[in-house]
């Protein structure tokens, strides 16, 4: 009932789970010094005392009324201590494990379910370390005090009440098993449904378009349905587990109840039996409310191994060297995103100090895989990839980053105000910087009618264009002034004159800097000094674009091809236009 790698997760805040218990066994002292009290007073009532006899017993119950009451709120505070530091500690590990893995995404979830486990997860979790620990260790201290109270006082009720005691654990290990099973489906229902629902939200202008939001609503529904199902299930669990923590705490309670009463009727002391009576039900109590947690741990829990998967996802390994010459090369690399088949085999490529070096290919030929070699988002499973002749796991993951940017077809602008995202580049940079590195991507006069700098761009860019969001992408990589870029479909889905702006800069570029393209268009790469054309993971020519086509491969045929498409839908539209 206690997980280990979940109790590992507390570090410091242990302390606080200790101080807890500790205050909740104080209390129990005072309660069981409080009903001592009462019984106390009854039998000085029974026996006819005078008035100033009754002063030490409501003393003794006043002090321990008022401890009681402070235990009470100490108690609360250091469970909300510790629940307040659990939260902030778990949001921390999560976030800097994700800046550990840097540009890479964790496989061990995916968006939507990292935020749910990131947010409701580390809420329910919360509630397993601040309710349910405490409360299990106190429930397992608890029964043993008092049965070194009443043992004294008539050791056959006692021992009856401690005996029956563990009967509560015990069926609530009984249901353990079956409960992590649900609990475990309960979070894989639940992240299921978010993943669906996130999707049809980001997709709904192509839902609308091909009219398949009827289909979608209806997995929607049924995902939500399951979810119910699951929910429903869980509920169901909860109260029969209930009921039978119900029938043993009451049971235990009454059989103790009646050994007092029939000790009683055998000549034993009334006013003792009494607070036997009193009190048997303590011994149950610590532990039914264990038992009402104990769902709400097992909830928590599940979501505890869904952040323990996040956190323990492998990370791209770096080293403390300095990254001095930027020159960046692949050598023998073969690469599996799966272990199963290899995305990149025997891949070597060179990318000089300076220059433009363009990769190209058709769709799936590990184009892209490539960039993630260059990032340092994943590492190669056999071959190297060097820096500046040292390996890419020897430096500095700061020192290569300062080095290094991308510029993507999906570089994603942020909600803010068009400076805020340039100083996100450069913390430093001058409103007259900004300016020139938009008037190089000729913005400059867009962004001063449109409000300036201060212009706000909606999420996800959608109050400017295409082809303006890339151009803003491409003025922020400037701003940032790297000594590596690499540009992936950069002009993917834009208009031919944000593509040509977007081109220029780059060639301008790469006079001093080492630029990486990967282009679907052959005609954007045609300076580019050297050529590597990609098919079915290896390299399968490369030169510059001259050579390349007296050459004759497939790379002149995939060259002429579009060639010959771009210049027929030129044709076609000068006959419109006539």
């Amino acid at each position: 009932m206690i997980d280990k790698d979940l109790l590992g997760l507390l570090g410091k805040d242990r302390k606080y789970i200790a101080y807890a218990v500790l205050s909740m066994v104080v209390g129990l002292f005072a309660n069981t010094a409080i009903t001592a009290c009462i019984c106390y007073a009854i039998g000085l009532a029974a026996d006819g005392a005078e008035a100033s006899a009754y002063i030490a017993p409501a003393a003794i119950a006043a002090v321990s009324v008022a401890l009681r009451f402070c235990v009470t709120k100490v108690t609360n505070e250091f469970k909300n201590s510790l629940g307040a530091h659990v939260k902030k500690h778990l949001r921390c590990l999560t976030y800097d494990k994700m800046l550990r893995l840097g540009v890479r995404s964790s496989d061990s979830a995916t968006m939507a379910g990292m935020t749910q486990v990131g947010v409701e997860g580390i809420e329910q979790l919360d509630l397993y370390y601040s309710t349910y620990l405490p409360q299990f260790f106190y429930s397992m201290i608890a029964p043993f005090i008092l049965f070194a109270i009443c043992a004294p006082i008539d050791w056959r009720t006692a021992v009856m009440l401690i005996v029956c005691v563990p009967l509560i654990p015990i069926s609530i290990v009984a249901v353990s098993k079956y409960a992590k099973r649900i609990f475990a489906k309960y979070w894989g229902k639940y992240t299921s449904m978010g993943d669906v629902f996130l999707d049809s939200v980001q997709g709904l202008k192509e839902l609308k378009i091909f009219k398949a939001d009827e289909r979608k609503h209806e997995q929607i529904n049924a995902s939500a349905e399951d979810f119910r199902k699951i929910t429903m299930k869980v509920l169901v669990m909860q109260l029969a587990s209930t009921t039978i923590m119900d029938l043993v705490a009451y049971g235990g309670a009454g059989a103790g109840i009646a050994i007092a009463i029939s000790g009683v009727m055998n000549g034993a002391d009334p006013i003792k039996a009494l607070f036997l009576v009193l009190i048997a039900v303590e011994f149950f109590l610590p532990l039914r409310s264990l038992g009402s947690a104990f769902h709400v741990a097992m909830n928590g829990a599940s979501a505890g191994h869904k952040i323990l998967e996040i956190l323990r996802a492998k990370e791209p390994e770096w080293g403390d060297g300095e990254v001095e010459d930027t020159s960046a090369r692949l050598d023998g690399v073969t690469f599996s995103y799966d272990g199963k088949r290899d995305v990149l085999k025997d891949v070597t490529m060179i990318f000089p100090r300076t220059g433009m070096t363009a990769i190209v290919g058709e769709s799936g030929c590990g184009k892209s895989t490539v960039v993630n070699m260059l990032s340092g988002a994943y590492r190669p499973d056999e071959g190297e990839v060097t820096v500046g002749g040292k390996r890419l796991s020897e430096v500095k993951r700061s020192s290569w980053y300062r080095r290094f940017a991308i510029v993507s077809y999906n570089t994603y602008i942020f909600n803010e105000s068009v400076r805020d995202n340039f100083k996100l580049a450069r913390p430093d940079v001058s409103d007259e910087e900004i300016y020139a590195a938009l008037k190089q991507v000729r913005l400059a006069d867009f962004v001063r009618s449109a409000g300036g700098l201060d212009k706000v761009i909606a999420e996800e860019g959608g109050n400017i264009s295409g082809g303006q969001k890339q151009r803003l992408a491409l003025a922020v990589a400037l701003v940032a002034d790297k000594d590596v870029y690499v540009f992936d479909e950069a002009t993917s889905n834009i208009d031919g004159d944000s593509e040509a702006i977007i081109m220029d800069n780059i060639r301008e570029l790469a006079a001093t800097k080492n630029v990486v393209v990967i282009s679907h268009r052959l005609a954007n790469v045609v300076r580019a000094d050297n050529i590597y054309y990609m098919s079915d993971g290896r390299v399968a020519e490369s030169g510059s674009h001259a050579e390349l086509i007296a050459s004759g491969g497939e790379y002149a045929r995939l060259y002429n091809t579009q060639k010959a498409l771009e210049e027929g839908y030129l044709d076609r539209e000068d006959d419109c236009n006539e």
